[in-house]
């Protein structure tokens, strides 16, 4: 009888796309593929390790599926991602049902492992970091019609309370030709909406051309048949160059949205953080992007309570997040990771003043989306149908202003023929719920 695998999936799209290539290795050495893992031989936990909440779901996962090994319901129990990474020893220490534990640098190794663990072993694989495969073939795990493509690993920006340096490496990024020929076999495949990620998409082509290479990359992009938008997301701010910013500007492939991370304005704040520029610079740049490029949405992400953040320097991040009146916009607080610089840092706020300070950000931001949303009724957009809410009775999809996973949908409902998953449609939008538009298809 074939051996069942399964894999969930945690965090982010980047390792995502690493659980996809698992899946690829699995299923090419003969395993049957498994959609739900707690009915399989084999679970397998590609977990994350970025924050602390993060590495808590990740726990609470493994801990979840060795419950039902212990119940007999599944065999092995394997563990893979960032947080296999990260801990390397401490998780076959201090969780005995966990049969393997593989770094990101065996992840090409893990069909020996599945054999190895089934043949009774307990398993620790920890290779080289920047032995992680860049290329390989992948098991899609997104819808259809949507997919993720990675175009380079690790990171070199060394922030300061960041550990992917530490999880992953260093910036590597990967050959334009076979990015290329990735994504002419997904649209092949009937992928029509492409989103560019990496830990920091905007370096990319740095290390092997000696300059930014994205907007070449993206303009390549735009040839292929079959591909009808293009999202980048993950760019750092001192890397928008000109030519960036004219590309997706011009083409019409590439959707008016830039993922935009700036974790804060104050100068003294940034500059701890290792992170790029100023509120004056930061706000020019800003400006810019909004005068090139027409309706352009921009999303960010703020980091509320580092390290010796004082009231003023936290009212002044409100007052920028007022000023600026980004489309979409997240904030978290600060999570102290081991191994940081920042970690050490004096100054350490107490969760309740963390946590505070990055609700009432989120409130505010609240405020924002709403005046956002109501400027957006009577509007005509363009809407990628992803199915029906039988609840809300009525259809819904995502416009070029919405990230899959990551921002919100659109509702629409029709006077004429039913919708088709995976297509785009247009849509007069009428009124808003909550954080989502609500329209009907213009027929």
């Amino acid at each position: 009888m074939a051996v069942k695998v399964g894999i969930v999936s945690l965090g982010c799209a980047k390792n995502q796309v690493d659980a996809e290539m698992l899946l690829y290795k699995i299923k090419e050495a003969g395993y049957t593929l498994a959609e739900d893992p707690a009915m399989c031989d084999i679970a397998i936990v590609n977990t994350c390790g970025f924050i602390e909440s993060a590495k808590q779901e990740s726990i609470d996962e493994i801990l979840e599926l060795a419950q039902l090994k212990r119940e007999g319901k599944i065999k092995k129990l394997v563990v893979t991602g960032c947080l296999a990474q990260r801990y390397s020893t401490e998780i076959m220490k201090e969780m005995c049902e966990v049969d393997a534990v593989v770094g990101i640098g065996g992840n090409d190794r893990i069909a020996e492992v599945l054999g190895e663990v089934m043949d009774g072993d307990r398993t620790e694989l920890f290779p080289d970091k920047l032995l992680m495969p860049l290329e390989g073939k992948r098991v899609q795990s997104t819808p259809p019609y949507s997919a993720y493509i990675k175009i380079s690993e690790g990171c070199d920006n060394r922030c300061t309370y960041c550990a992917i340096p530490l999880i992953r490496g260093g910036h590597r990024s990967r050959r334009m030709e076979d990015i290329l020929a990735e994504a002419r076999e997904l649209a092949d495949r009937g992928v029509k909406e492409l989103n560019v990620i990496a830990q920091d998409t905007s370096r990319y082509g740095l290390d092997l051309y000696g300059e930014y290479r994205l907007a070449a990359l993206l303009r390549e992009l735009c040839k292929i048949d079959g591909l009808h938008w293009i999202r980048v997301l993950y760019c750092y701010p001192d890397k928008i160059t000109d030519e960036l910013i004219e590309v997706i500007r011009d083409e019409e492939k590439i959707v008016k949205y830039i993922d935009l991370p700036l974790q804060h304005c104050n100068d003294r704040i940034l500059k701890l953080m290792n992170r790029y520029g100023s509120r004056e610079a930061l706000t020019a740049l800003i400006k810019k992007i909004r005068s090139e490029i027409p309706e352009v949405v921009i999303r960010t992400t703020f980091i509320a309570g580092f390290p010796s953040e004082t009231e003023q320097e936290f009212e002044e991040l409100c007052d920028f997040v007022d000023e600026m009146k980004f489309e979409r916009m997240g904030c978290f607080a600060y999570s102290v990771e081991e191994g940081t610089p920042a970690e050490k840092f004096d100054g350490q706020l107490d969760e309740e003043t963390k946590n505070r300070r990055a609700e009432i950000i989120t409130d505010q931001q609240s405020y924002i989306m709403d005046a956002y949303l109501e400027g957006m009724e009577g509007k005509c957009v363009e809407i990628l149908c992803e199915g029906y809410d039988r609840y809300a009775e009525c259809w819904f999809g995502r416009t070029y202003a919405d990230a899959p996973e990551v921002d919100t949908v659109t509702f629409f409902t029709t006077t004429g023929e039913k919708p088709t998953v995976g297509e785009f449609y247009t849509v007069k939008i009428t009124s808003f719920i909550d954080s989502s538009l609500v329209g009907e298809i213009e027929n």
